[in-house]
């Protein structure tokens, strides 16, 4: 099966986000403690990473992770190399020094009572721009207390993914270790606990949209798609994100995720 550029041009469209219009950089605070605080915290944590060879250094991408401790976001930089902007709810802009470290790093505020979309507007953003976006397909930190600790993955993510076709999202899988880094309710983390990443091959949405095993596309189920109501074609799409968000799951537990 293969996806003509213009067949991805189309699914792109269909997914319906657009962006504010707005540039999007990476501040200078952040610019420079990313030079500086990934070396300090490898030092002082017990965090062992796998396959950060196949992070992309340029260009946009979308890095993809489970959920287990409010820490995650820091840890996942380690293993990225490179500043990442996440999607956060607002919760964690409401006080102070969190709101200073939130908007001074450019991570991007979630309103939950507005369905997430002006986030995922600014999201587009980020990757227009070439940056680095930083999703939990979860929607928010896992607060069960026994394995499986993994939620069933929001299609947010995966709409992003499409509007993008041809930007890699890669996945960071933790182990349980980051639940003990920083348990739920603790005020002061562990930094003794292990921690275990694996960094995945990187996977455009376009590549698996395409894949017998993935979203198993065509051409021609594009142009079917086309010549539907628009509701059955959101339809469609909407049963493609559902899949991708679901393999995605998938692709973590076997990796090791809790």
């Amino acid at each position: 099966m293969a996806l003509s550029e213009e067949s991805l041009l189309k699914i792109s469209s269909w997914v319906g986000l657009e962006g504010t219009g707005e540039s999007f950089s990476t501040p200078v605070i952040y610019r420079f403690l990313e030079k500086y605080v990934p070396a300090l915290l490898r030092s002082i944590t017990n965090v062992h990473i796998r396959g950060a060879h196949k992070v992309p250094m340029e260009g946009a991408a979308i890095f993809c992770g489970n959920h287990l401790g409010n820490l995650d976001p820091f840890i996942k930089i380690l293993a990225s190399q490179r500043p990442i902007h996440f999607m956060a709810k607002e919760g964690h802009f409401e006080k102070q020094p969190t709101r200073f470290v939130m908007t001074s790093t450019g991570q991007i505020e979630t309103f939950r009572e507005h369905g997430g979309r002006d986030a995922l507007a600014r999201a587009v953003d980020v990757i227009e721009s070439g940056r680095c976006l930083g999703v939990f397909p979860e929607g928010t930190r896992s607060r069960r207390e026994k394995p499986p600790l993994l939620q069933t993955a929001k299609t947010g993510f995966a709409r992003l993914a499409a509007r993008f076709p041809d930007i890699p999202v890669v996945p960071v899988t933790m182990s349980i270790g980051a639940r003990d880094f920083m348990p739920p309710g603790s005020k002061l983390p562990k930094p003794w606990k292990r921690i275990d990443l694996v960094v995945d091959d990187p996977i455009s949405f376009g590549e698996w949209a395409q894949h017998p095993k993935g979203g198993a596309i065509d051409d021609i189920w594009v142009d079917e798609t086309a010549g539907l109501e628009i509701e059955q074609r959101q339809e469609s799409m909407r049963s493609l994100y559902r899949r991708f968000a679901d393999q995605f799951i998938e692709t973590q537990k076997i990796r090791g995720a809790p």
